[in-house]
């Protein structure tokens, strides 16, 4: 019997497999959460221009210098300067410039007084009279207040390199730069397989011996989580002829990724890893970890291929050790698995191969602390319903004592 293969090793042959895929471009909105292809660089300053912090007045520092409530500094109003507007002239000594918070500094002023700090009585906002002259109840110094052009980025520096994913303010920042369309690397399209005269879709009566296929539901979420385009099939029934249309109905998509589950292991049925031979090149692995031994991995007329186990906690547990970190590659994104050190609350068991233990995690007098969720069957998909996290037992261990420290592998955020 083919002896099992390490985890680490078996990764690895599969990320040296993986490319990532060509760009595309898309237009602002729609690139949430995508992958920059190519560094972008700032065509402009920004901010543009020397702008105001505070509503209040824009002054020559030097003006306000001993200013307080004692002996407040008297200066003429020359200018009322609002936001989006540009000041014409130059501040003289001795005078100052109402204006709004975003409004363009105007020449010869070097600091920003905010209202509070005068005796401008600003209740009605920008619709109160300018006042002939105002009182500073207080010293400045150069530059308070001001936000320099350029401050924030500068014309000709990157302000995303290639690989980075774009958030919120990533898209605040390519706005403010003027850049309406991006370059993204595309989007995975995996089509996800499944086959087994067993299963029935969430939509059809459950009779009996029949299961609802919970299989092509959970690899869907999985791959929209890890950045991938998600497309299920129709379930193929037990026969040759099902299971070839499926196979050849997905390949039509031109998918970039491959899933199947079930009908890899030792004493599965020879159908489905029949037509696998016939298509592509496959391997079928036997993994040195628990759950999720068995696994077929190639290429089917050269699209990357995943048959993952079929009992669903096995299924989950390989895409997050294997085929995750595989998606990611192709997708362009930077990948490293979310790991926390814990101490195990129980003891932990296992048979010897790499297990991962689904925990509930908690943080008790400065600590992680990890609990089992219960039964660790690989058919128990409640046990990753309730789990923060993977407890890793290495090889060759059969128990972790209560108080082991062992390395989990986030599923989620704690929320402590």
């Amino acid at each position: 019997m083919q002896p099992l293969l390490n985890v680490d090793t078996a990764l690895a042959d599969i990320l040296a497999d993986m490319k990532t895929l060509p760009a595309e471009t898309v237009s602002l909105p729609e690139a949430h959460n995508r992958v920059i292809a190519e560094d972008i660089v700032s065509p402009i300053d920004l901010p543009p221009f020397d702008n105001s912090a505070m509503d209040g007045y824009a002054i020559h520092f030097e003006d306000s210098v001993d200013a307080d409530r004692a002996n407040p500094a008297n200066l003429s109003v020359a200018m009322d300067i609002l936001a989006g507007s540009a000041p014409e002239g130059r501040l003289e000594l001795g005078q100052a410039a109402r204006i709004m918070t975003g409004a363009p500094i105007p020449a010869g002023a070097t600091a920003v007084i905010p209202v509070e700090d005068t005796d401008d009585d600003w209740s009605k906002g920008e619709d109160s009279p300018l006042p002939a002259e105002v009182r500073l109840y207080r010293s400045l110094s150069c530059g308070e207040n001001i936000r320099r052009a350029g401050e924030n980025i500068e014309a000709g520096a990157t302000v995303m390199a290639a690989g980075a994913v774009i958030g919120p303010a990533e898209i605040g920042m390519l706005a403010g730069i003027g850049c309406p369309r991006v370059e993204v690397i595309r989007q995975p399209k995996v089509v996800i397989l499944s086959s087994g005269d067993e299963l029935v879709d969430i939509y059809d009566e459950l009779t009996p011996g029949k299961i609802r296929d919970t299989n092509g539901y959970t690899l869907a979420g999985l791959v929209r989580g890890a950045g991938g385009i998600p497309i299920r099939l129709p379930i193929a029934k037990d026969t040759l002829e099902s299971i070839r249309a499926l196979y050849r109905r997905a390949l039509e998509i031109n998918p970039d990724l491959l899933i199947s589950s079930a009908g890899v292991s030792v004493g599965a049925a020879d159908l489905v890893k029949t037509v696998m031979n016939e298509l592509g090149d496959i391997d079928f692995w036997r993994i040195n970890m628990r759950p999720g031994k068995p696994l077929a991995y190639g290429t089917i007329q050269g699209v990357p291929f995943f048959g993952l186990p079929g009992n669903p906690v096995s299924t989950m547990v390989t895409f997050e050790v294997l085929v995750k970190p595989a998606l990611a590659k192709i997708a362009g994104r930077p990948f490293k698995q979310q790991t926390v050190k814990a101490i195990t609350a129980g003891p932990m068991k296992s048979d010897g191969r790499r297990s991962y233990n689904r925990v509930i995690l908690s943080q008790e007098h400065g600590r992680i602390m990890a609990r089992t969720t219960g039964i660790q069957s690989s058919g128990a998909l409640m046990s990753m319903v309730k789990a923060d996290g993977l407890a890793i037992i290495p090889e060759g261990i059969t128990e972790a004592p209560a108080g082991s420290e062992l390395n989990v592998i986030l599923l989620r955020k704690p929320d402590w």
